[in-house]
C-alpha cells in the first residue's frame, strides 16, 4: 500500500477509548473452566483488568467472550486532557 500508515499493535492500543473484546472457543469441561481460561489468556496478553462478558458451554467446549479494559469507565484516556494532542 502506498501513502497509508499502518499502525503497529502498540500504537493501535493507544487509540482504544475503553476496552478490547476477545472471543474464542475453548475445549473445556465447563463454563467455569472456560471463564478461568479466558481470564488467564487476557492476563498472558498483558491486560491487567479483564472480565468475561459471555460464556456458553456446548459440546466439547465453550464459546467465551472476554473484555480487557484498557481505560475503565471513569479513567481518562491519555489523549484527553492534552491540548494539541492527536485525535
Amino acid at each position: 500500500m502506498t501513502g497509508t500508515h499502518e499502525p503497529d499493535a502498540g500504537e493501535a492500543l493507544t487509540k482504544v477509548m475503553d476496552a478490547v473484546d476477545l472471543e474464542t472457543f475453548f475445549i473445556c469441561r465447563s463454563e467455569s473452566e472456560a471463564k478461568s481460561l479466558m481470564l488467564s489468556l487476557l492476563a498472558q496478553m498483558g491486560f491487567a483488568r479483564g472480565d468475561v462478558v459471555f460464556v456458553q458451554h456446548e459440546g466439547p467446549g465453550a464459546r467465551v467472550r472476554g473484555r480487557a479494559y484498557v481505560h475503565p469507565a471513569g479513567d481518562m484516556p491519555p489523549y484527553f486532557g492534552s491540548e494539541g494532542g492527536e485525535h
